[in-house]
């Protein structure tokens, strides 16, 4: 299938590894130009360079801290000046860290919300006018299945992440006149550096499980009997990207293998 992205410019964060490359290297592979903003310049750079050569479509990396709203609008501005639109959203970020409810103060709530929910708000903020301008764009925000099913441990996400899910069930209509499209993704147990570094592995490596055992247990109470792929997320990420996708917007769609058992 063709996902007609040839031409398109898509701008993705948190893309030098894990899920958010894999990302890139989906709308790289249909043919997009590609804007990627992470936080960690070496390693972002690394992943542009492996695109560029792998798909030679022209890629623009700027390190980026998507908790500081100078950096979002200078990352969206340098997009557009370079590549005269911008056609895609990928909304990506690390996760609030780990931890119960007395683990928490004030500060730590003010900064989970400005990376899980303000980032957001302020990314979409930059981007819509260009999209309005150019005739139409999609916006995906990867979120968690934590806006479906509480996760434990994960108290910040799961108090925080479902504001994403509001934001953009109205946003859905708002910007349906415009052609505009935005969507959630929710990632299950996805084999990334956070799952590693989970309280869940961690527990269980501090037992004397081998890493490699510690992930075969966390895949248990999945149907699949597996963790999943960055590039399995980064597949739907790509579609709902394209034009085959103008008719869905305002969803959120679990890739978790089946993990969450909720009816909606």
């Amino acid at each position: 299938m063709d996902l007609g992205l040839t031409g398109k410019v898509a701008l993705v964060m948190a893309a030098s590894k894990g899920i958010g490359k894999a990302c890139a290297m989906a709308l790289a592979a249909e043919g997009a130009t590609i804007v990627m903003g992470a936080r960690n310049k070496e390693t972002l750079q690394q992943a542009a360079d492996e695109l560029q050569q792998r798909y030679n479509v022209p890629v623009l990396a700027l390190p980026t801290d998507v908790t500081k709203a100078a950096d979002i609008q200078a990352i969206v501005e340098a997009a557009v000046q370079q590549f005269q639109r911008l056609d895609i959203l990928v909304n990506n970020a690390g996760g609030p860290p780990f931890g119960y409810f007395e683990s928490f103060d004030d500060a730590q709530w003010q900064a989970a919300f400005e990376l899980t929910l303000l980032s957001t708000v302020r990314l979409i903020r930059a981007v819509h006018p260009h999209m309005r301008s150019s005739g139409g764009g999609r916006i995906i925000n990867i979120t968690s299945t934590s806006v479906k099913q509480p996760i434990d441990g994960l108290l910040l996400s799961n108090a925080i992440r479902p504001g994403v899910i509001g934001l953009t069930k109205s946003l859905s209509v708002e910007f349906a006149p415009d052609n505009i499209t935005i969507n959630n993704v929710c990632p299950g147990r996805i084999l990334t550096d956070r799952i590693r570094s989970g309280s869940s592995v961690l527990s269980r490596t501090a037992a004397g499980a081998s890493e490699e055992e510690a992930l075969r247990d966390l895949a248990q109470d999945i149907p699949m009997k597996r963790l999943g792929k960055p590039e399995e997320l980064a597949s739907l990420v790509a579609f709902l990207a394209s034009e085959q996708a103008s008719y869905i917007t305002g969803t959120t769609i679990p890739v978790d293998g089946g993990l969450v058992r909720s009816l909606l």
